[in-house]
C-alpha cells in the first residue's frame, strides 16, 4: 500500500473553461504539502477546455472524452484510476479554500465512521447555499420542495427536511446527503457500496450514493469548518424545462429503486405531478421574462387607444358614439401589433434598454401605419388623428415604462445602458494594473476607485489597508469588489464575501489568466470578462437584422424569380432554397470554411463568404481567415455584397 496516495481529486467538465481554469488554480494550492493527484474528465467540449488543460496545467491528469457520457460515467472513470485513500468529487464551477483538503482529510481520519463529506457553500455573492446539507426525498419531502413549501418554511423540520433548514449552517452535523458539487469520500466506502449509478445521467447520482453510504452502515457529514464558492448556474443551466424534466426524471429512478410497494408507487405519481407542476410554473416564468414587457406594453398601449378613441369623439365629433365597436376588435389590435414588431426589430426590447431604438421602432411603425391607412377602402380609415395621437401615447407610456423600470431597479434615471458601477481592485500593484487593463480591453464599464494591496509596503499607492475593507465600502459606496487570486488568498476572500453579503459584487482574477470571473446571483449564471474575442454577429440584434434581411431578400427573390432563375448556375435548388431561407432552414450568407464550429453557430448557408471572391479555389486557412473576420466584423451590408457578387449562385447549397 505504500504506493496509495491520500487523495485524488475528480473534476468532470463540459465546456465551462474559463471556470474550470479557476476551479484548478485553487485545486492546486489545495493540495500543495499533500500526497495528491488531479484528474480532470472532458465530456467532450467545444470551448478549448482540453487544450487549456494541457498548456497550463501539464500535471493533471486528463481523460479527453470524444462524446459526453453523462456526469456519473465521466466520474467512474477516474475513480476506477485512482489508488487514493480519498476521492473528492468535485465541480468545475467551484473555487476551494487553500486548506480545504487538509481540514477534510483531518476530520475523516479522526472519524473512520464517515464514508462521505460535504463542506459550506456560497455563492458568487457569498449568500450561503442551502444544499450544502439535504435529506433524503420521501413523498412529503418532494411535495413541499415542488411546490414551495420548504421556502415557505425555511426552518421547518416537517416541509424544509430537503434542506434540512432546521440545522445552523455553522455546525457540523449528520446529514443524509452530500451534494455532487463536493462530495469528499472514502474509497473503502465507494469499494464496499458501489461508484456512481451510471443510470443517471445527470442529476440524482449524488442522492443515490449517499443513500448507498448509509446503507452500507457509513454516516455522511456537514462540514461548515471550511468553504468554497460555487458558482451556482454554471455546470447546468436550471430555468429550462429540460432540467426540470431531468431532475425529476432522477427522482423517479431513484425511487423505483429504492422504494417499493405503495411507497414506490405514491412517490413516482407525486413525481410526475411535480413535474407537470413546475414545467407549467417553468414555462409561465420564461414566458413572463421574455415577453412579459411585450405584453405589458400591449395592454397600456391598447388601453391607451381607447381612451384616445373616446376623446377624439367627444372632442373633434361631438359624439361619443362616433366610432364602430369593430375597431375596438380588429383595427386596435393590429395598431399595437404593428408598434410591437416594429420596437423589436428597432432593438427596443433589446437589453439594456435604449430609448432611441424604442422611438425609431414606434415612429416607423407609425409611419407604416399611416401609410397602409391610405391604401385602405374608405370604410376601413375611421380617423388618422387616433392613430396619430394613439403613437403619440404608445411612444410616451412605454418609455415611461421603461424609465420607471430602471428607476426602481437602479434608484437613478441613466437610462440607455448598467450605470459605471463603483469598483475596487484588491491585490499587489502589478497584478491590479493587469486587471485594470484587462477591464479596459473588454470594454467593461467600470467607475475603477483604486487599489487595495494586501502589502503593507505598497502603502502609498493603496487606498487604505486590507482590514479597513468594510469601513472603505461604506465610505467610497463600493459596488463591485475584484480580488486577485494570486495576492489573496480563497479563505480571506470567501471570508469577506460572507462578510460584505449580497449587497455588493464580487469578481475573482485568478493568475495569469485572461478571465474575471463572477455571478451577482445562486440563481443567475456566473459572468465572465475576458479578453477572448467578441463576435458582432453572435450580439441580439445583428441576429435580427440578418433574419430580417434574409426575410426580405427571399420576398425580392420570389417575386422576381423567372427572371433570376435564367441566370442560374443551379437552377433546380434556387426555390427550394429560396423557401429553406423563409421557413428558417437557411440563411443567403454565412460560413465557407468547414472549421466553423469554432465561431458563433448560424443557419447552413447558400452562399458562403468566399463564394463573393472570383479565382481560384482559396486554401483552408485563408478561409478560416474570411470566416473569423465576417463573424466578427458582421454588419448585414456584408450579406448584400455577397448576394450581389454571387448572385449567379444563389441556387448553390453551402454547408448542405
Amino acid at each position: 500500500m505504500s504506493d496509495t496516495l491520500k487523495l485524488s481529486v475528480i473534476i468532470v467538465n463540459y465546456n465551462v473553461k474559463y471556470f474550470l481554469e479557476q476551479a484548478l488554480l485553487s485545486v492546486k494550492k489545495a493540495v500543495e504539502g499533500l500526497d495528491a493527484d488531479v484528474y480532470v474528465v472532458d465530456n467532450n467540449s467545444v470551448d478549448g477546455s482540453v487544450s487549456m488543460v494541457r498548456d497550463e496545467f501539464p500535471w493533471v491528469k486528463l481523460i479527453a472524452n470524444k462524446d459526453n457520457p453523462g456526469f456519473s460515467i465521466a466520474n467512474n472513470q477516474a475513480i476506477r484510476q485512482s489508488n487514493a485513500e480519498y476521492v473528492l468529487l468535485l465541480n468545475p464551477d467551484t473555487v476551494v479554500e487553500e486548506d480545504t483538503f487538509s481540514k477534510c482529510i483531518e476530520y475523516m481520519d479522526r472519524h473512520p465512521d464517515v464514508g462521505g463529506l460535504g463542506v459550506r457553500m456560497i455563492d458568487g455573492a457569498g449568500v450561503f447555499l442551502p444544499e450544502s446539507k439535504r435529506g433524503f426525498p420521501s413523498p412529503m419531502v418532494a411535495f413541499s420542495k415542488a411546490f414551495g413549501l420548504s421556502k415557505l418554511f425555511p426552518k421547518s423540520k416537517v416541509f424544509n427536511t430537503y434542506h434540512l433548514g432546521y440545522l445552523s449552517e455553522w455546525d457540523t452535523s449528520e446529514v443524509d446527503v452530500l451534494a455532487g458539487a463536493f462530495m469528499f469520500m472514502r474509497k473503502e466506502t465507494l469499494n464496499k457500496v458501489g461508484l456512481l449509478d451510471e443510470t443517471f445521467f445527470m442529476y440524482g447520482e449524488d442522492i443515490d450514493l449517499s443513500y448507498r453510504i448509509t446503507l452500507g452502515g457509513y454516516k455522511n457529514i456537514y462540514f461548515p469548518e471550511t468553504s468554497i464558492i460555487h458558482y451556482k448556474g454554471e455546470s447546468t443551466k436550471k430555468g429550462s424545462l429540460n432540467y426540470v424534466k431531468a431532475f425529476y426524471q432522477a427522482m423517479i429512478i431513484f425511487a423505483r429503486k429504492h422504494f417499493k410497494g405503495r411507497q414506490a408507487s405514491s412517490f413516482v405519481l407525486l413525481i410526475q405531478v411535480a413535474i407537470y407542476f413546475k414545467a407549467f410554473m417553468t414555462l409561465i416564468g420564461n414566458i413572463g421574462r421574455k415577453y412579459g414587457l411585450a405584453c405589458f406594453d400591449a395592454v397600456v398601449g391598447y388601453i391607451g387607444l381607447l381612451v384616445v378613441e373616446r376623446f377624439w369623439s367627444i372632442y373633434h365629433f361631438q359624439n361619443p358614439d362616433y366610432f364602430d365597436d369593430a375597431l375596438k376588435w380588429i383595427n386596435y389590435p393590429i395598431y399595437v401589433l404593428f408598434w410591437l414588431v416594429s420596437s423589436y426589430y428597432s432593438g427596443g426590447y433589446d437589453t439594456p434598454y435604449k430609448l432611441r431604438r424604442l422611438i425609431r421602432g414606434i415612429l416607423f411603425g407609425s409611419l407604416l401605419l399611416t401609410s397602409a391607412y391610405g391604401l385602405l377602402p374608405a370604410d376601413w380609415r375611421p380617423s388618422r388623428a387616433v392613430i396619430l395621437l394613439g403613437a403619440a401615447w404608445m411612444l410616451t407610456a412605454t418609455m415611461l415604462i421603461r424609465i420607471g423600470r430602471h428607476f426602481v431597479q437602479n434608484r437613478n434615471f441613466r437610462l440607455g445602458g448598467p450605470k459605471d458601477s463603483r469598483l475596487l481592485i484588491i491585490g499587489e500593484e502589478s497584478e491590479s494594473i493587469r486587471v485594470k487593463a484587462m477591464l479596459h480591453q473588454v470594454g467593461a464599464r467600470k467607475n475603477i476607485l483604486g487599489i487595495l494591496s494586501p502589502k503593507r509596503e505598497e502603502a502609498s499607492i493603496s487606498l487604505g489597508s486590507l482590514e479597513n475593507l468594510e469601513e472603505l465600502v461604506k465610505i467610497y459606496k463600493i459596488e463591485e469588489l475584484v480580488f486577485c487570486s494570486s495576492n489573496v488568498a480563497s479563505s480571506e476572500i470567501m471570508k469577506w464575501m460572507t462578510k460584505l453579503g449580497s449587497a455588493l459584487e464580487y469578481r475573482i482574477v485568478p493568475k495569469d489568466s485572461q478571465s474575471i470571473i463572477g455571478s451577482s446571483s445562486k440563481n443567475t449564471s456566473g459572468e465572465i470578462y475576458t479578453v477572448d474575442i467578441r463576435y458582432n454577429i453572435d450580439s441580439s440584434i445583428n441576429r435580427r437584422n440578418k433574419r430580417v434581411f434574409d426575410l426580405f431578400i427571399s420576398i425580392v427573390f420570389l417575386v422576381m424569380y423567372p427572371i433570376i432563375l435564367f441566370f442560374q448556375e443551379y437552377k433546380l435548388n434556387f426555390i427550394s432554397n429560396i423557401f429553406l431561407v423563409l421557413f428558417g432552414k437557411k440563411s443567403w450568407v454565412g460560413y465557407s470554411s468547414t472549421n466553423s464550429k469554432d465561431f458563433p453557430v448560424i443557419k447552413p448557408a447558400v452562399l458562403g463568404i468566399a463564394d463573393s471572391l472570383s479565382g481560384s479555389n482559396l486554401d483552408t486557412s485563408t478561409l478560416y481567415r474570411l470566416d473569423f473576420l465576417y463573424a466578427k466584423d458582421y454588419e448585414v451590408g456584408e450579406d448584400l455584397t455577397v448576394i450581389l457578387k454571387a448572385w449567379r449562385k444563389l441556387g448553390y447549397g453551402k454547408n448542405t
